[in-house]
């Protein structure tokens, strides 16, 4: 191979680097620039929408654009605004968040999260409770509240003073409606992303019709449980009101690659409209 396309080669791995973080790691990494631990800062818990997946130049978590931690000058995360506010919490980001996770992966996330000594955490989950499968794989609704509840618990116990926002799910189904007559987005689907709601996805069969709006039931039922498993929490915990349910999403706020995944601008959205329920906590 000449000498200059080696040169070309390296360089872009090189940039690949850069813009992709190891969503693999076994533990969070914290913003660049890190000062050392300390109490405070703030931490995420989740799914692939908090570590920022398929944000970057591939499918892999790119925790820099995350909504909630991330340090990218592409994301106005809550992160980037609470440094604003108080620049000794530099460092103090931390991703516990993991690509798959399901509601019962929250207590050992909050675990890990609760040594790092955050004053904020933020929790978004349940994306995987509806995707993982076909419709009859859903995780039960009465299960997935068991598993916030005990996820929630264990903030409440190693973390009694943080403040604690709990993000609703956004609404999948509106990404199917918009997306379901783009041919980018469906052959993207149809390499299996969250199949129960857009396997088939320009099906007009009534069988299909049918689950799609059965896994809609499902992502309004566990808004309810989330809501009402922050409730019960106690004054420290915020539920989001829905906000992050009620973004109008577009495929212009999706990756390019999964036609699923916020891009950075889908990060920057549901942190700009989460950011609103910390005014209301105490």
């Amino acid at each position: 191979m000449p000498r200059r396309w080696v040169t070309a080669v390296a360089c872009l791995l090189a940039l690949v680097a850069l813009a992709c973080e190891e969503g693999g790691a076994a533990a969070p990494r914290p913003t660049r620039g890190s000062t050392a631990p300390g109490t405070g800062g703030i931490a995420a818990l989740g799914d692939s929408i908090s570590t920022g997946f398929g944000s970057c130049l591939v499918l892999t978590s790119c925790a820099r654009n995350s909504w909630s931690t991330g340090d990218s000058l592409r994301v106005d995360s809550h992160y980037r605004r609470l440094l604003d506010q108080e620049p000794a919490l530099r460092g103090r980001a931390y991703n516990h968040a993991r690509p798959g996770a399901r509601a019962e992966a929250l207590a050992a996330q909050a675990e890990r999260a609760a040594r790092d000594k955050p004053d904020r955490v933020t929790v978004l989950i349940g994306a995987n409770d509806v995707c993982r499968g076909g419709v009859e794989a859903m995780t039960p609704v009465k299960r997935f509240r068991a598993e916030i509840d005990r996820g929630l618990r264990v903030l409440r116990t190693e973390r009694p003073k943080a403040r604690v926002l709990v993000v609703s799910l956004p609404d999948l189904y509106r990404l199917w409606e918009v997306g379901h007559t783009d041919e980018r987005a469906v052959r993207a689907w149809r390499r299996g992303i969250c199949p129960a709601l857009l396997a088939n996805p320009t099906s007009t069969d009534p069988l299909d019709r049918a689950r799609r709006a059965t896994v809609r039931e499902r992502i309004t039922d566990y808004n309810a449980q989330l809501a009402a498993a922050c409730k019960a929490y106690g004054s420290r915990c915020r539920y989001d009101g829905g906000a992050a349910h009620r973004v109008r999403f577009t495929l212009d706020l999706v990756n390019r690659l999964d036609w699923f995944h916020p891009n950075a601008a889908g990060q920057d959205k549901l942190a700009e409209v989460t950011w609103r329920a910390w005014g209301r906590a105490t």
